[in-house]
């Protein structure tokens, strides 16, 4: 009784497990046949890939040709007695290993450490900073033939609307591409020195610029660099639609100058002001399409004050400007404001120049020549 027990739960046993191996080969040729189908029908549904767009090719060969020329950038810098680690981005710009960088990427840094995208890794020194336009040079030491130097293209080419791409590392996320387009040109910034002076003919665009692009170029559809990424509008701290890119003429001929002299001359002449407005227009009778720059002052020692060009006069109240000097161009060129100006004395103009000011006075113009002299540190 016990052994038939036995042997019937045994053959009982032995029926489940045929029935649920059953099952189970069933389920693996179903599933199996499934896959197989699904397969077919993915493969008839997909086919090959897409070819890209004319405009995401150039994205790519863009991306392709320019990223090895451009470095994650780690550093450890003392600052107000505590160290910091910071980061930024930079671009390889000649076969001897120099690197052109923004100033505050790498201000009083004791540590540089450089990423290509290879995989490459190397310490780097400062080669020259310059607070003024917010640039400097670091070097590294790696062979000519692993370097792959930037091509410059010119500021003046672009335009407002123009699609330009830029590579860096936003918040780390190293060697990444982003769009946008040319927002508007000749805008100005502050640089860091504490003379606090501008930085003229400026690029702003709405590419996604974040902190860890600082540093990293800005470039147009032909691979040029046309700028260097250098500070965001925000309110949040990141990206607002709002960035701005050094120019990449001043850039070029500061780093030249850098590499060169180990600083950058900048010209000088020595006043401060402001765009024209209504209120100027109307506290000082000016027709109403004239544009150019208030001076608000001339400073006494400058070269300026010395050629002729007087400060501003105000009421009594403080509230509105009763004569002032209009600088309306510079050599013969139309001045629409201040940051034109500056841009001019940046892209044309070193110490010692002389430059003709185009200037309406109570009514009526008069021609300056100003002796530029070196700006002061």
């Amino acid at each position: 009784m016990s052994n038939t027990f036995k042997r019937t739960l045994a053959l009982a046993t032995s029926g489940a497990l045929i029935v649920i191996i059953g099952f189970l080969i069933g389920t693996s040729v179903f599933s199996s046949a499934a896959s197989n189908s699904m397969a077919e029908v993915l493969q008839a549904q997909t086919g090959s890939a897409p070819a890209l767009s004319v405009i995401e090719q150039t994205f790519a060969d863009v991306y392709r040709n320019v990223s090895p020329s451009v470095v994650a950038i780690s550093v450890v810098a003392e600052r107000e007695g505590s160290s910091l680690a910071g980061s930024g981005s930079g671009f390889v710009i000649d076969q001897q290993g120099h690197i052109l960088t923004n100033d505050h990427v790498v201000q009083g840094a004791t540590s540089i450490e450089v990423n290509f995208i290879d995989g490459t890794i190397v310490r780097a020194d400062i080669v020259g900073e310059d607070p003024d336009s917010d640039l400097a040079v670091i070097q590294v030491d790696v062979p000519a033939s692993a370097l792959v130097p930037v091509v410059f293209g010119h500021v003046d080419d672009l335009v407002v609307g123009q699609t330009v791409l830029a590579i860096g590392s936003p918040f780390g996320e190293r060697w990444t591409l982003t769009s946008g387009i040319v927002s508007a040109k000749d805008r100005s910034i502050r640089g860091l020195s504490q003379g606090n002076f501008s930085i003229g003919s400026v690029i702003q665009t709405d590419a996604s610029i974040n902190p860890g692009n600082s540093g990293g170029p800005l470039l147009n559809l032909a691979g040029q660099v046309v700028g260097v990424n250098s500070q965001i509008a925000t309110e949040s701290g990141s990206n607002s639609g709002i960035g701005y890119a050094i120019p990449s003429d001043l850039a070029a001929r500061v780093a030249q100058e850098i590499i060169t002299n180990g600083r950058v001359e900048y010209s000088y002449i020595g006043i401060s002001g402001g765009d024209v407005r209504l209120s100027e227009i109307e506290s000082l009778s000016l027709p109403n399409n004239l544009t150019g720059i208030v001076v608000s002052q001339a400073l006494p020692s400058g070269p300026a004050a010395a050629a002729g060009l007087q400060s501003a006069q105000v009421s009594q109240d403080q509230t509105r400007y009763v004569s002032a000097d209009i600088i309306t161009a510079i050599n013969g060129e139309p001045l629409s404001g201040i940051d034109e100006l500056i841009s001019y004395l940046a892209k044309y103009t070193r110490p010692g120049d002389t430059v003709t000011l185009t200037v309406y006075r109570n009514g009526q113009q008069v021609q300056l020549t100003v002796n530029l002299q070196q700006r002061p540190n």
